[in-house]
């Protein structure tokens, strides 16, 4: 198994218990979706037709007492009227039939009403008022309480149905959040595990290896390295117990077998599947490995512009940074993440390469050259990317069955399904801000996984600075006076404007015054300002509060991140996206930040261009 395999495979467990514990979550969600459908289905209908028929019999009966009163005609229209609709409601629940005792009561209620329509129907037909008024109080009236208190029989079993079905969601749910915290628990340690064990059984060759080249670095030419199998590091090893070989032959011999054991060396750096390039202090390519030949088409015997102009225009720049850097005393230059990586397209397709630079130094110390290598991070790239569009999947699946979730318990809460008691209903309410605390994550995670994918397009445009300011500011001032926070904007030129999308601008701005105001204690300010210049337009959030250590200023930007110790509050996801607004913007954020002193968060834009609109 090749070594880019096995780095993928130490990642797989982690991405198998992310999926699994996504599904499983969204099994929950839909659970509790069809425990609140049933309530509604079930016994909602019932709870409606009951009311109804309750309200209509009353009609019925209030339109016989106007036709005593005289009102005849009134009362025979309001009576027929409401008759029709008794019985609609009856179809209605002798259709809807689902708690025990309910087919009974609907069989008794459906008695009822036909002996009341019986009797009502021979009133009617009563010869004089005399006799009407006295056969209502003896026939009509107990007849129409019976009807009545047949159709409360229908209300009462499904009120109470309504009220045992609800507990039993409520107990589902907790057992269902258990039954999810172990899952995750479990695959969360065993994914963890596994993956330590695959990435240290992945690494642990380079590790001997390293030792191995310390070890030889030292004098010690009598060092091998054994690391058996076919992948690169094997072959690499391979590759470099043979040069230690001949080193050791060349010391034992003479310069003859120096230069061998060059070619050695040479032949173990093209072993090496990645490009590897050694630029000198002109920014000419002395040497280069086969990889960088056979992937890039470098050719170091050929002139530099002709060399050059058959590389990729990003390899190229890539390049002559990195060397500037590294000739610039600078040191080592070595990624922080996929965020770093180059595209190159070949005919082939596009490749991305993760760039790393180490000086060479002569016998004074002084810097002679640079080695850069071209790590091929293609596979992994996807991979990264393969993990991304999973995130978005799962969620924007989540979407659906949160909304059904909010809407059940809008329903509760509005008690349109039955009351509640206090306690019910607190329950209810923290539960309806986790889901909106919920929602606002899986809104984060898309905005996130759309920035990745580039499909939000920035539409840039020229913006006031002013109003741009000024509206953030007023977002956040309810907020900062709750907390006696001052909260202001440096005073901006009048007329300056700035070539930027001025809704992904704001929101990159509102997140960073929204961190600014959670860390800084009362009686603490906040203050956004911005810095003009000829290359660049510079935005700062600067505060007075806890500040950030040193060790976590370079993962504040990290997705979930977030620093030991400190407030909670947020997804983890605010300055993520800040970040990928930022850079879609070409432009530059980072912090300074000092523990006890405050935080401010930078960012940078490029300056419009003259005649911008």
């Amino acid at each position: 198994m090749s070594f880019r395999k096995r780095l993928i495979l130490a990642q797989l467990p982690l991405a198998l218990a992310m999926t699994a514990t996504g599904f499983f979550s969204l099994e929950t969600f839909s659970t509790l979706g069809r425990r609140s459908q049933e309530i509604l289905t079930e016994n909602y209908q019932s709870v409606v037709a009951a009311q109804g028929m309750k309200d209509s019999v009353e009609r019925i009966d209030r339109g016989a007492l106007m036709r005593l009163s005289g009102d005849g005609e009134t009362g025979k229209r309001q009576s027929a009227e409401h008759r029709r609709r008794f019985e609609t409601h009856l179809a209605v629940q002798e259709a809807n039939i689902t708690e025990r005792g309910e087919r009974e009561a609907t069989a008794n209620l459906r008695d009822r009403w036909e002996r009341y329509r019986a009797a009502y129907d021979q009133w009617e037909a009563g010869p004089d008022r005399g006799q009407a008024r006295a056969f209502y109080q003896s026939q009509l009236a107990p007849a129409f309480l019976a009807v009545k208190d047949a159709a409360d029989a229908i209300l009462v079993i499904n009120q109470e149905a309504m009220a045992l079905k609800s507990d039993r969601a409520q107990e589902v749910g907790r057992h269902l959040r258990r039954i999810a915290l172990f899952i995750f628990a479990g695959t969360l340690f065993l994914a963890g595990t596994l993956s330590v064990y695959l990435t240290h059984r992945a690494l642990d060759p380079l590790s001997r290896l390293s030792q191995a080249a310390r070890r030889i670095a030292e004098g010690d030419l009598e060092m091998r390295v054994k690391i058996t199998g076919k992948d690169e590091v094997s072959q690499l090893a391979a590759e470099f117990n043979a040069m230690a070989e001949r080193l050791n032959e060349y010391r034992k011999t003479s310069l003859g077998e120096l230069l061998k054991a060059q070619l050695e060396m040479q032949a173990a750096i093209d072993s090496i599947p990645d490009p590897i390039l050694f630029v000198g202090p002109d920014g000419e390519v002395t040497n280069s490995n086969r990889a960088a030949s056979r992937i890039l088409g470098l050719n170091p015997d050929l002139p530099a512009e002709e060399m050059w102009s058959r590389i990729p225009a990003s390899i190229k720049a890539v390049v002559e940074r990195l060397t500037k850097q590294v000739h610039g005393g600078n040191g080592a230059q070595v990624p922080k993440g996929f965020d770093e990586s180059v595209r190159a397209s070949f005919a082939d397709g596009d490749r991305y390469f993760l760039p790393r630079a180490s000086p060479l130094y002569g016998e004074r110390g002084e810097v002679t050259g640079a080695t850069i290598m071209l790590q091929d991070v293609t596979r992994l790239r996807r991979f990264d990317e393969l993990r991304n569009d999973i995130v978005a999947t799962v969620a924007h699946e989540f979407r659906t069955p949160l909304t059904s979730l909010q809407m059940a318990i809008h329903l509760c809460l509005d008690q349109k399904v039955g009351s509640l008691t206090e306690k019910q209903a607190d329950l209810l309410s923290a539960a309806r801000e986790d889901c909106g605390r919920l929602r606002g994550l899986v809104d984060d995670l898309l905005d996130l996984s759309r920035l990745h994918t580039g499909k939000v397009e920035m539409q840039k445009r020229l913006a006031s600075l002013k109003d741009l300011l000024e509206g953030v500011i007023a977002q956040h001032k309810v907020a900062a006076e709750e907390r006696s926070i001052r909260l202001a904007a440096e005073p901006v030129t009048p007329g300056l404007e700035a070539l930027l999308d001025p809704t992904r601008i704001s929101l990159v701005l509102s997140n960073l015054v929204g961190n600014a105001l959670r860390h800084t204690s009362e009686g603490g300010q906040v203050v956004v300002r911005t810095r003009p210049s000829d290359k660049a337009l510079r935005f700062e959030v600067a505060d007075t509060g806890e500040g950030i250590p040193p060790e976590y200023q370079d993962r504040i930007f990290d997705k979930f991140f977030q620093v030991p110790g400190a407030r909670v509050g947020g997804s983890g996801l605010g300055l993520t996206i800040a970040k990928e607004i930022v850079k879609a913007h070409e432009g530059q954020i980072g912090v300074e930040s000092e523990l006890g002193k405050g935080s401010t968060f930078w960012f940078t834009l490029p300056s419009a261009p003259a005649g911008s609109s």
